[in-house]
């Protein structure tokens, strides 16, 4: 393991202890070959916006920790607008039961999707390239997550388009307001801070009643 592997790993470990989350070494592994992918690529391609490894760590998996636990067993996911891969490919790789699509338009990220799922052994996971807004209305999922793709109000318009009845859509937020919907009411309301970095996140779970 070179130094670098070393210290994305111990970033990687100290993550899920703030969570209470045990990896299993298969998790833990593809967990670090996607991050350490990750880190090559941007050093051609911008594809976040993570200046250290702590704030890498943060915005890719963070936010998947908190959502794990949270999310049916064998539901079937939809991350709209999933950039390199948060949360929905740490979703993937954290829980192999879930069934997931990754809504990305932009082709290099689309690119860096595939390369990664050829190599972590989640051939299960749907890439989708194209706009989340040409997905409304198929009410096939049951979970729904985006962040920072569109203003947390719009997210829920679409994403209340995308899940069916009785399913759930999650709003992850900085500092905006918890938006209000006619068709969705909130089930979950989740305080918590990125640990390597002490950013205030909340997630918000809605249950889509219509």
């Amino acid at each position: 393991m070179t130094a670098k592997a070393s210290t994305l790993n111990s970033r990687i470990e100290r993550t899920a202890a703030a969570f209470a989350t045990t990896l299993e070494e298969r998790a833990s592994e593809a967990i670090a070959l996607w991050l350490e992918r990750l880190q090559q690529w941007n050093a051609r391609i911008d594809l976040t916006a993570a200046r250290s490894e702590d704030e890498l760590v943060d915005l890719m998996l963070a936010d998947a920790m908190v959502l794990a636990p949270r999310i049916p067993a064998e539901a079937r996911v939809v991350d709209v607008g999933t950039g390199a891969g948060a949360p929905g490919l740490a979703l993937a790789l954290l829980r192999p039961d879930l069934r997931l699509t990754l809504v990305e338009p932009l082709a290099k990220r689309a690119a860096f999707l595939r390369t990664v799922l050829g190599t972590v052994e989640r051939a299960d996971v749907v890439i989708e390239r194209r706009r989340g807004e040409a997905l409304a209305g198929r009410r096939v999922w049951d979970v729904a997550v985006s962040r920072a793709t569109l203003a947390p109000t719009a997210w829920l318009d679409l994403a209340v388009t995308l899940v069916r009845p009785g399913g759930s859509a999650w709003v992850l937020l900085a500092k905006d307001a918890m938006p209000g919907h006619s068709r969705a009411v909130v089930e979950e309301d989740i305080g918590y801070a990125w640990p390597l970095t002490a950013a205030c996140r909340h997630a918000v779970r809605y249950g889509v009643v219509s």
